[in-house]
């Protein structure tokens, strides 16, 4: 009985849909998206290369001072390590959920900066990058 009133007026059903699309569109961008809790971790990321260098030989002397230094850090949960055979470094900081990602990065440039002397002069750190809540 109803599908017949929008069969025979398909204007009437346009209407409808467009009316329940906007009224979506509405409530969607009205939700209190803030209070969700926070569910992934923040993670700082600290890159490394060493030109010319294998895996084990960046693990040696670039990964292992770096880990050494970072590991212990306040809040952190677990950190990761990628080395490759091209010389790069990648190294993920994990942390607990609610840490403010601004202060976990210093906290792990400042680690990365006290490891900095200990790495070959043709080793620096490319840098850092954060992300997460």
């Amino acid at each position: 009985m109803i599908a017949n009133t929008f069969i025979k007026r398909p204007v009437t059903a346009m209407v409808i849909s467009i009316v329940l699309v906007i009224t979506g569109i509405i409530c969607i961008l009205n939700l209190p998206v803030e209070q969700y809790p926070q569910i992934t971790p923040p993670v700082v990321q600290v890159n490394g290369q060493l030109t010319g260098a294998d895996a084990l030989t960046v693990e040696q002397t670039v990964a292992t001072p770096i880990e050494q230094q970072v590991n212990g850090n306040a809040r952190m949960e677990y950190m990761q390590s990628n080395n490759t055979n091209n010389g790069l470094m990648s190294m993920n900081v994990t942390f607990d959920l609610g840490t403010d990602i601004d202060i976990a990065t210093l906290d792990v440039q400042n680690r990365v900066s006290i490891a900095t002397p200990l790495l070959p002069n043709s080793s620096k750190p490319i840098g850092s990058n954060s992300s997460g809540s």
